[in-house]
């Protein structure tokens, strides 16, 4: 081959090469206790290399190029909380931040569920405007009631009637999205989310009615994630605190006259961690109206209280959360949750989902209606 052939060789072959070496640079995961040696990428790589052939090599490369070297994070709650590991099961992997190494060693310190989720430290980062799952996202086909509140009232809306004729069984659906619109704002590490939350309840199986929608409740929300200093992280009992949080939330039914709810609050959230176990405490501040008359239920409060407490645990595949809403009056309510995955070689994958609620507020039209209800189905929608 003439040596002007060799230079057009190198000149098209050197672009890939260093694309090829910076992505795996970049992407290339560090895996606990591997050796370079057990590393498939690189043995590949070596591959290539061993070709004499131009046109080879570089076929070689672009296979190696396309391959999915790159493992991405788990952005929704079920995989995250699923793929975090436990303990006696094999360390996680885990992929550099971008243009970065990790900090210590070969294997970066694993941060736990809340930093993965919450995208709280640089390794975590994942830039702004990549929706992914705020609260779970699931499909419940059959949900039953123990009660049905057929004279749905407020203080200031009185009391609806001619209601359909609504069945014990029926069908809930929850949508919930998030997004990063401002990264390390403000504070360091610290980053603007906006999100929303859709919950619908719809009786499915009740065809005399036509199948209605018996609520649909809509939540817009903004919330400012702070993680915290490490110096301030350590608990008690090895508990973290990783990060605070103060948000802005909305929640309406869009609905008129007798069946309109909707209220506005403030809040601070603190979150803290230790191994597969993670914990939520959330203190609400109303935004009242400037007249009650105008506010849909005034009331909510003394029903749904200030104060919000989730617990959430990972032991293996399984994924079961608690949600306490204590109230000062009595009421409140309380909230199980659990899921698994339909095929256990893909936790982050299709679960099954079962949820138990008693207490007050299973839907805003029902703020102030004790209620027990128990549904089972699927998640939907991986992010």
């Amino acid at each position: 081959m003439s040596i002007a052939k060799h230079r057009v060789s190198i000149r098209h072959a050197l672009p890939r090469a260093w694309a090829l070496t910076a992505l795996t640079c970049v992407a290339t995961p560090w895996v606990h206790a591997q050796s370079p040696a057990q590393n498939p990428a690189t043995a590949d790589l070596q591959a290539c290399l061993k070709l004499t052939e131009d046109k080879e090599r570089l076929a070689c490369y672009d296979r190696q190029a396309t391959k999915d070297t790159i493992m991405a994070l788990p952005a929704s709650p079920v995989a995250a909380q699923a793929e975090t590991p436990q303990p006696g099961q094999p360390a996680q992997t885990v992929t550099a931040p971008p243009g970065g190494t990790p900090a210590t060693g070969d294997t970066p310190p694993d941060e736990g569920f809340l930093s993965r989720f919450w995208e709280l430290s640089p390794a975590d980062k994942r830039g702004t405007f990549n929706y992914t799952a705020y609260r779970p996202n699931f499909f419940l086909p059959i949900r039953g009631l123990r009660k049905l509140n057929n004279e749905p009232s407020s203080p200031t809306r009185g009391k609806a009637t001619n209601l359909p004729q609504y069945q014990h069984f029926e069908t809930k659906l929850q949508l919930s999205l998030r997004t990063k619109v401002l990264e390390d704002f403000l504070l360091p590490n610290a980053d603007l989310w906006v999100a929303y939350t859709q919950q619908s309840i719809w009786q499915t199986w009740n065809h005399e009615e036509s199948s209605p929608f018996r609520n649909t409740d809509y939540q817009p929300e903004v919330l400012y994630v702070v993680p915290m200093p490490m110096g301030l992280q350590n608990l008690p009992f090895d508990w973290k605190w990783r990060l605070t949080s103060f948000g802005l939330v909305h929640q309406s039914n869009g609905q008129s006259d007798e069946l309109s709810r909707s209220w506005n609050r403030a809040y601070v959230s603190f979150g803290v961690e230790r191994g597969g176990i993670n914990a939520n405490l959330r203190v609400e501040a109303p935004l009242a109206k400037s007249n009650d008359k105008y506010d849909d239920n005034p009331d909510i409060e003394h029903y749904l209280g200030h104060v919000q407490a989730q617990l959430n645990w990972s032991p293996g595949r399984s994924i079961a959360s608690l949600l306490w809403r204590p109230s000062l009056s009595g009421r409140g309510s309380v909230e199980l949750n659990w899921s698994y995955p339909v095929n256990a070689e893909r936790p982050d994958g299709l679960r099954w989902y079962v949820q138990a609620f008693h207490g007050y507020g299973d839907t805003l039209l029902d703020y102030n209606f004790k209620q027990s209800t128990l549904g089972a189905g699927l998640t939907i929608f991986k992010f």
